[in-house]
């Protein structure tokens, strides 16, 4: 009898604790969006000159991998900017190993994720920077808040804070985006209902703002995305214009 009594407080010591563990470090669910390519039509302010243009990006996943390619083009001046970024998905999303980003005027340049090194290394910078789960570079992360919304819908609502460790050209660093509210976005496919996220820069930095826009109906692809500049009031926004599954 006392062992029945004793087998059972422990069990329900053991319920309990597991319990408590998970209510202490909840799983961030990830769902990746299937793959499609993706038209957006570009405005841009930059110097005080307006630019319009498209981008094309190419999103793929399957099988425990990524690709994503993006090309972006100006009525004037052609080609402006060319990223590519891919690796692998874990269980924190996507787990990018090598991105490359081409500017217009600008020299090229890549960050690579060393998985074994636990490192992700700079063309442009001495120093690396540690790799300890869910990094991304500036090509994946609305994709990987793509993910993490499809796999936790419910999470993303106004006032929600999602912290996401960003490489850049020269080093890495902490962005928080802050789920601001839901917008109703004008496109060449029409009014869509767009989950609207917030990157604002630090106090006193020069860093943009970044604002993105998920769009729920539409497998919670990126539909929209604005790049602020901090001082120089440059403006790069691109709006989606055709969604193609693939």
């Amino acid at each position: 009898m006392h062992n029945n009594v004793f087998k059972t407080a422990m069990a329900g010591t053991a319920l309990a604790l597991a319990m408590a563990a998970s209510h202490a470090a909840p799983a961030r669910a990830f769902s990746l969006p299937p793959p499609a390519d993706l038209k957006y039509a570009i405005k841009a302010e930059q110097k005080g000159l307006a630019l319009d243009g498209e981008a094309t990006v190419k999103w793929r996943a399957g099988d425990g991998k990524y690709s994503l390619s993006s090309e972006s083009r100006a009525s004037i001046l052609g080609k402006i900017n060319e990223n590519r970024s891919e690796g692998l998905v874990d269980e924190q999303g996507l787990a990018p190993e090598k991105y490359t980003e081409k500017r217009f005027r600008k020299d090229p340049y890549s960050v690579t994720f060393d998985r074994a090194a636990r490192a992700i290394h700079f063309t442009e910078g001495k120093q690396g920077y540690p790799i300890k789960g869910g990094e991304q570079d500036r090509a994946s992360v609305p994709w990987q808040l793509s993910g993490m919304a499809r796999g936790m819908p419910g999470k993303f609502v106004a006032g929600s804070e999602w912290r996401i460790v960003v490489a850049g050209r020269r080093d890495a660093e902490s962005w928080l985006f802050k789920v601001a509210k839901t917008d109703k976005l004008r496109t060449q496919m029409g009014q869509l209902d767009a989950v609207h996220l917030v990157k604002a820069p630090s106090s006193g930095s020069k860093d943009q703002q970044i604002d993105i826009w998920l769009a729920p109906a539409h497998e919670w692809y990126p539909v929209k995305i604005r790049f602020s500049d901090n001082d120089g009031g440059d403006v790069v926004e691109q709006t989606i214009s055709k969604i193609t599954k693939r």
